[in-house]
């Protein structure tokens, strides 16, 4: 069951699933929306620029009826006049195509955002399968199209008749109304019954959306194994980043290491700790820790030591306390000063004794540890 449990897609997708199904061009669309917009857009570019077009389409209509006798029987002047005839036409549909394209790009940049994929366009051999083509046929998801289908005819329907029966009147009357003034006012009752059945198709954009929105989600999902497995392909295998973590630690131990020689004493327990000091009076306030291991790290430090005539001290409970208080390259913390301060000193003396200046010091009594720097 534990299996099974790991196997169900029941985790919402990882951000780095999202993004790898946004660079295969998966991002949730809606078709209804695409739809509602470039015929809304439509409509409203009928209308407004409705007046522009039927001007450019007269002049047409004038350029081609208004021929002299030698055009007429001149076949040469044929491809100029259907050129001429072309670029009245395009200039009064350039700004309505203008509107339409706009639309039929913002739709689906509006759900989803801009995308271009390559991935998207390769051919898929799974779409030709007929087995999986009548799979998606009476799929849930068909189901879902097919009743946006019959719900966009019904809500179209609805729409048109409350349009006729809110403007039965005027059609009514376009029979007394002169031919001009009839014709301009059944174009500008058709244009704006148009917009309104248009607009009608924004309710199943509407429900579209929510739709696909929770389709995309739910086919991103992911099983808990699969989130597993994402985290060992982004962030390693275990065995690959302890492997990692070991060359870390045995670089950094050798950077130590070369610090050591640079030490002025090494304090140790004698045996499990060992903490290497570096101080110079005359280049720093306070000593730092150049160097600190337990059990063959302390070893190492001590030997490493004793090759460049490094002096020990023993006192297990400083050494314990550097330890466990002190980073690498950080200075002693300020309850240490006095006990590290005796250490220095005899060394420093001891120094001078080995000169020939001097009285042999006396070996450095256990210091006093403050109780909460102690580490026993």
């Amino acid at each position: 069951m534990a299996d099974d449990s790991a196997q169900e897609k029941t985790e919402e997708a990882t951000p780095r699933r999202l993004e790898k199904a946004r660079e295969e061009g998966q991002v949730p669309r809606s078709k209804e929306l695409t739809t509602s917009a470039v015929l809304i857009a439509g409509t409203v570019g009928l209308v407004m620029f409705g007046g522009v077009l039927a001007g450019q389409l007269m002049k047409v209509i004038e350029f081609n009826f208004n021929l002299s006798r030698e055009a007429i029987f001149d076949t040469s002047q044929m491809f100029a006049q259907l050129g001429a005839s072309f670029w009245y036409a395009l200039l009064g549909l350039i700004p309505f195509f203008a509107i339409v394209l706009l639309a039929a790009v913002a739709g689906p940049v509006a759900l989803g955002g801009w995308l271009f994929s390559a991935k998207a366009l390769a051919p898929k051999l799974d779409r030709i399968d007929p087995m999986k083509g009548l799979g998606r046929m009476f799929s849930a998801k068909s189901l879902v199209e097919l009743v946006k289908a019959i719900g966009k005819v019904l809500i179209v329907i609805a729409v048109a008749y409350f349009v006729m029966q809110a403007t039965k009147e005027s059609l009514m009357g376009l029979a007394d109304e002169g031919v001009q003034q009839g014709i301009v006012h059944s174009v500008t009752l058709s244009a704006w019954a148009a917009v309104i059945i248009s607009c009608a198709t924004i309710f199943i954009a509407m429900i579209d959306i929510p739709f696909q929105i929770y389709d995309h989600a739910k086919k991103l999902k992911m099983s808990r194994q699969d989130i597993k497995d994402e985290m060992k392909d982004t962030e390693g295998k275990p065995e690959v980043k302890g492997k990692i973590r070991q060359m870390q630690m045995q670089m950094a131990q050798n950077r130590m290491m070369q610090s050591v020689p640079e030490a002025d004493v090494v304090i140790t327990n004698p045996t499990h700790y060992s903490v290497a000091l570096k101080y110079k009076p005359d280049m720093m306030d306070t000593p730092i820790l150049v160097a600190k291991g337990v059990d063959h790290i302390a070893l190492k430090i001590r030997e490493v030591a004793k090759l460049n005539e490094i002096d020990f001290v023993e006192s297990p409970a400083l050494a314990r306390s550097i330890y466990h208080t002190t980073e690498i390259d950080q200075e002693i913390p300020q309850g240490l000063y006095l006990a590290v301060a005796q250490v220095l000193a005899y060394v420093f003396q001891l120094r001078d004794y080995r000169k020939g200046r001097g009285e042999k010091p006396k070996y450095p009594r256990s210091p006093q540890i403050p109780p909460d720097l102690r580490y026993d």
